[in-house]
């Protein structure tokens, strides 16, 4: 068939620093996913994209066409509203466990697509894996029938929604293009969008164990999500959050499932429950119901209720005993004094390496390794006291997962007890 622009054009337009037209956009999208744009193509627009920008009309509709490359999904007859949350990705980021069933509670539907981990960064898919029996692949008719009874699911997207970014997601990965926010952006709320939750709230992580290190660059790509979401008619708000620390006391996949199960209980470390509740507030105020007390539904075990049911709706077992680690060494404190840094990198790469995550998205992942923290930053500490235990089956790995926290763990003698703040910034629509 004949074509209606040349790639090269293309290219050429976004090089010179020119707006893409929306005819450019739509084409140049659907023919990268006919493979009629090559690889190479993409590879040097990207890199332009990088280079010079897109403004909030041309992302939009960047946003748009990756949206229209596969179907859309429908919740209307679900009679409820629907709320979703997504995380940027960080380190102990076991928030969506607890969150999912903790907004269900108030008949706030929860269609929660989530993925697995790669690199430092740990996925919702493998915390949850570790229950035995759970899956993660769902039909369609499933995930619907799900929200409508228990009215939480957590699963991993189908095939379906938005393709292009499943191509161009890889390509920007290889070819030092992950950093542009019109592409991080657009590639988040294009399968967000597509999803058709009516209300979504966004937690972009900000530090070092963060996609986002710098707090202005967050908000950047906080609002360029924003302004997409709200362009296509979802009601979105973004709360920027503190990743320079992990959340919480666990690292892996069944230890942060442990750890959001005692928070559904009512207990858990404070900074894990604080951002529950936080991101539970925006997601039932954005629904529709700001008056609603999530704090109250953790600590009397309605929330809890719902996990079960999700859990076992998904052939799950909630009862059934989580897998733990055969072997376990711990790091100790080399000084008296207060814990000023637990670098949340170097622990995520520790987690890592002890094999909760993977280099690769075909690489198994252990579900009892991880890193456990028994000191927060701000805390003090004597020398010889454990400030971290790591976990793993394949003990040959200690050696390179303490390597990773070289430098993550610093105490000063003088410093004053006393930890920074979790919320850092919260963008509305203009």
């Amino acid at each position: 068939m004949s074509e209606t622009f040349d790639a090269v054009d293309v290219i050429v337009a976004k090089r010179d620093g020119k707006r893409l037209t929306d005819a450019q956009i739509d084409w140049v999208i659907d023919a990268y996913t006919r493979g009629v744009v090559a690889d190479e193509q993409m590879s040097a627009l990207n890199m332009a994209i990088l280079l010079n920008g897109m403004d909030r009309a041309e992302i939009a509709r960047w946003t748009a066409a990756m949206i229209a490359s596969g179907e859309r999904m429908s919740f209307a007859d679900l009679g409820r509203p629907t709320s979703d949350k997504h995380s940027t990705g960080g380190v102990g980021d076991k928030i969506t466990l607890p969150l999912a069933p903790l907004v269900a509670v108030f008949g706030v539907a929860v269609p929660q697509l989530s993925g697995r981990g790669l690199g430092h960064t740990g996925g919702t898919l493998d915390k949850l894996e570790s229950i035995p029996g759970w899956r993660a692949a769902l039909t369609n008719d499933e995930m619907m029938r799900q929200l409508a009874d228990v009215g939480a699911v957590i699963c991993q997207a189908g095939s379906g929604l938005a393709p292009a970014d499943r191509k161009l997601y890889a390509l920007r990965d290889v070819t030092g293009t992950v950093e542009a926010i019109p592409l991080i952006a657009s590639s988040i709320m294009s399968k967000k969008i597509a999803e058709g939750t009516g209300s979504l709230v966004l937690d972009v992580k900000v530090g070092s164990g963060a996609f986002m290190k710098d707090l202005e660059r967050a908000r950047e790509l906080a609002r360029t999500m924003v302004e997409l979401g709200t362009d296509a008619g979802v009601t979105t708000v973004a709360l920027l959050t503190d990743m320079s620390t992990p959340l919480g006391l666990t690292a892996g996949n069944a230890l942060e499932v442990r750890e959001s199960v005692e928070v559904l209980a009512g207990g858990g470390p404070a900074d894990v429950v604080e951002l529950t509740v936080a991101l539970a507030r925006e997601m039932l105020a954005a629904a529709g119901q700001p008056d609603a007390d999530p704090a109250a539904a953790l600590a009397d075990g309605r929330a809890m209720d719902v996990w079960r049911r999700m859990i076992a709706a998904q052939d799950g077992d909630p009862d059934a005993e989580l897998p733990v680690a055969r072997e376990t060494e711990q790091v100790l404190a080399e000084s008296d004094g207060v814990l000023t840094t637990l670098d949340a990198f170097g622990v995520g790469v520790a987690a890592w390496r002890l094999g909760a995550g993977r280099a690769r998205k075909e690489d198994p992942v252990q579900a009892g390794a991880g890193v456990e923290i028994h000191v927060r930053p701000g805390e003090p500490v004597r020398a010889g006291q454990p400030v971290l235990t790591l976990h793993t089956d394949t003990p040959e790995r200690f050696a390179r997962a303490k390597e990773a926290l070289a430098g993550a763990i610093v105490v000063d003698p003088t410093a004053a007890p006393g930890a920074g703040p979790l919320l850092l910034d919260r963008i509305t629509a203009s």
